[in-house]
């Protein structure tokens, strides 16, 4: 017959492993991170705030079973995993300081004439805008056909763009600046949108 002694060691062993198991479960299960949506944000931008790129967005959007990754709404309220979210990102701000030091501006001033100057930069300057303009059209054509008052069920307008989005202004106006706004923070321009629309068949 075992003496008191063993069976009270026997017992402090078994709650300490247990207890050490229910210390690793807590810590296993913290591991999420519940964001709310604010007004103007995308997935893009939400992937940005949780490690500096858009390489979360498709992840967020599988774990929150979002079909369209352009449709998320104001209150909305996503899990977004810590096991995914990158933990070195000052590598990409490093770059990011790093690349203009590498190209110094007054080597770039020195270097064409002054009446030469101008000349170079204005034609520049006109073919973007003509280029950006016609890509910004061609979009509108292919998602409303170019229609202002167009809708299909929650998007809105000439764009195509979510009522959250818009924020309750569907004038004209505010339509093409959120339209802008939306491009220039997930492409970075109209070409590069519309080159995705041809792949994609969205933007």
């Amino acid at each position: 017959m075992k003496s008191l002694k063993t069976l009270l060691y026997s017992a402090a062993l078994t709650t300490v492993a247990t207890t050490g198991l229910l210390f690793v479960n807590q810590s296993q299960a913290s591991a999420a991170t519940t964001y709310t949506v604010a007004n103007g944000d995308t997935l893009s931008t939400i992937a940005q705030k949780f490690n500096g790129s858009t390489e979360l967005v498709n992840q967020i959007a599988t774990t929150n079973n979002i079909a369209d990754i352009n449709m998320i709404f104001v209150g909305e309220q996503l899990t977004i995993d810590a096991d995914q979210v990158a933990t070195t990102p000052a590598p990409v701000v490093t770059q990011q300081v790093a690349a203009p030091v590498q190209t110094p501006a007054p080597v770039v001033q020195a270097q064409p004439a002054v009446q030469a100057a101008p000349v170079q930069q204005a034609p520049v300057a006109a073919q973007t805008t003509t280029t950006t303009s016609s890509s910004k059209e061609w979009i509108a054509q292919k998602e409303s056909g170019g229609s202002y008052s167009a809708r299909n069920g929650q998007l809105i307008g000439r764009y195509q763009l979510s009522a959250s989005y818009l924020n309750g202004d569907y004038s004209a106006a505010n339509q093409d600046r959120v339209a802008d706004q939306y491009v220039t923070s997930r492409y970075g321009s109209w070409d590069a949108a519309k080159s995705f629309w041809l792949s994609n068949g969205w933007y």
